[in-house]
């Protein structure tokens, strides 16, 4: 195992972290590596997973929590007897074209939406998703030495940075590729 330790803000992953959850992973009631499904995940689809959650929140932008759009203030004018139908249609559509423009944009995701929403797409399922979770749930308890952590409430901080749950998700798939089934056999024997 490399002794790489990963550092960003307030955040720090080191190989004696990783070993400590992999330790509350072995004594989990639940085995980790089994989905709702029944079925077990590897360690590669795992950290595929939290790859693509990665690059999704470096493209759509992080928020520490999800709230609803706020409304805009593009309301359709009001119309009298004097406007023309041409008028009208073409006011609609300038409204139409300018919502549509707007929620293409989309708001910026927190880390459980983005999750979330790459357990809907090519690079995951809801398994690797919910595996994915109890991976960063078992990161945080021993970042903070507390088995009652879990990853949600850990990323709504309000100190909690880009930086920050980019540094975890990385830590995840780099344990999920260390740890997780299909992962190569570490050799203890080597100094």
């Amino acid at each position: 195992m490399t002794t790489q330790t990963l550092t960003s803000s307030s955040v720090v992953i080191t190989p004696e972290m990783l070993e400590r959850a992999a330790g509350l992973a072995r004594d989990a009631y639940r085995p980790l590596w089994t989905g709702t499904s029944g079925e077990q995940s590897t360690g590669e689809a795992v950290a595929r997973h939290l790859d693509a959650t990665i690059a999704l929140l470096d493209q759509d932008g992080w928020t520490r929590t999800w709230s609803w759009p706020t409304p805009t203030d593009n309301t359709l004018p009001a119309t009298d007897d004097e406007t023309s139908v041409r008028e009208m249609v073409r006011t609609l559509l300038d409204y139409i074209r300018e919502e549509d423009s707007a929620t293409a944009r989309g708001p910026q995701r927190s880390a459980l939406s983005a999750l979330t929403h790459i357990g809907g797409t090519e690079h995951g399922d809801p398994d690797t998703r919910d595996i994915a979770q109890g991976v960063l749930d078992l990161l945080v308890q021993a970042l903070t030495d507390n088995t009652g952590a879990r990853f949600t409430a850990w990323s709504e901080r309000h100190t909690r940075t880009h930086a920050d749950i980019t540094t975890l998700l990385a830590a995840g798939a780099r344990f999920a590729r260390t740890y997780g089934p299909g992962a190569p056999a570490l050799d203890l024997t080597a100094d």
